[in-house]
């Protein structure tokens, strides 16, 4: 049996160890808990459930002190909630518009209407692909609205397709339900919420300028009807590519410009300088790339194509 006075070099000449083993053996043991300095010298062995209880008796106190804490905090913040409630009516007065300005006040913002939003999300997205930290920032939170069965409908410009971010990111939320489409061109930024609250830049050039919150009726119908016009004469988010390839450049883009003004060929070969029958070949070549039955179709399609911006 071992003595509680004898020295490193004895227990590990018992132990038939090396006295540098036995003494990092006897430093492991006295960290937690196991071995304490005897009054005589030497170390006194303690039981493991002794040890524990010492050891996280402190851990358990400041556990125990967080989780009231926790709960203090939780019970001031539920407190508040009737304010809060009292603020939102305030803010959904049918003739509202509120302006909110500072990025992180707009941030707070979008983000409650967003985790609030229970129907329907409307958005007009120009200005080509989408920067990667608003993508990052939006596919959890588009995500999680299909998820609970918002209707997300949004159009970004065709210029977004050869984004390669932006193309992901609509493959992405398509593929959970949401319907996406581009257009040539689009008037300014919009976010029309369950179809009560839209969300307008200030200044459309200066994104930090501020936006406006509008309820007011007649506002919101005019806002509400500019997403239905520029919905409907949009394409599938997934079709531009498959039109017609690239924008025609060259003689090709301005027989097309010509076309979209009505000319017809001889006109159009007259201001050019070009023979009938060359202008009637680029005019059949545009025709079968935009898979046209006649030029207006064909004007219209070049258009959705983004060729003629």
């Amino acid at each position: 049996m071992i003595h509680p006075t004898e020295s490193v070099e004895q227990i590990a000449a018992r132990a038939g160890v090396p006295p540098e083993e036995a003494a990092k053996a006897e430093e492991q043991l006295a960290g937690l808990g196991l071995l304490r300095p005897s009054p005589g010298g030497g170390w006194v062995a303690i039981s493991p459930e002794s040890a524990a209880d010492e050891l996280l008796a402190p851990l358990e106190q400041d556990i125990l002190q967080r989780r009231i804490a926790m709960a203090a905090t939780r019970a001031r913040l539920h407190a508040l909630s009737g304010d809060y409630l009292e603020a939102r009516s305030l803010r959904s007065a049918k003739t509202n518009i509120e302006v909110i300005k500072g990025i992180d006040s707009i941030r707070a913002v979008i983000d409650d209407l967003t985790r609030t939003c229970s129907s329907s999300l409307d958005t007009l997205a120009p200005g080509g692909g989408q920067s990667e930290q608003a993508i990052r920032s939006a596919v959890p939170l588009d995500l999680e609205m299909l998820a609970r069965g918002v209707e997300l409908r949004t159009i970004f410009q065709h210029s977004a397709r050869r984004h390669l971010p932006t193309a992901q990111f609509v493959a992405k939320i398509t593929a959970a339900g949401a319907r996406v489409r581009s257009s040539s061109t689009l008037p300014s930024r919009v976010q029309i919420y369950d179809r009560v609250c839209a969300v307008l830049p200030i200044d459309p050039e200066n994104t930090g300028a501020g936006v406006a919150l509008v309820r007011d009726p007649a506002v919101l119908g005019f806002v509400r009807r500019l997403f239905e016009y520029y919905w409907e004469r949009s394409v599938n988010f997934s079709e531009v590519d498959r039109v017609a390839g690239p924008a025609p450049t060259g003689l090709e883009r301005d027989v097309l410009l010509l076309m979209a003004t009505g000319k017809k060929n001889q006109v159009i070969a007259h201001q050019l300088g070009m023979s009938d029958r060359s202008v009637s070949r680029i005019v059949s070549t545009l025709m079968e790339r935009l898979d046209a039955d006649s030029r207006f179709q064909a004007g219209v399609k070049a258009v959705q194509n983004g060729w003629l911006t």
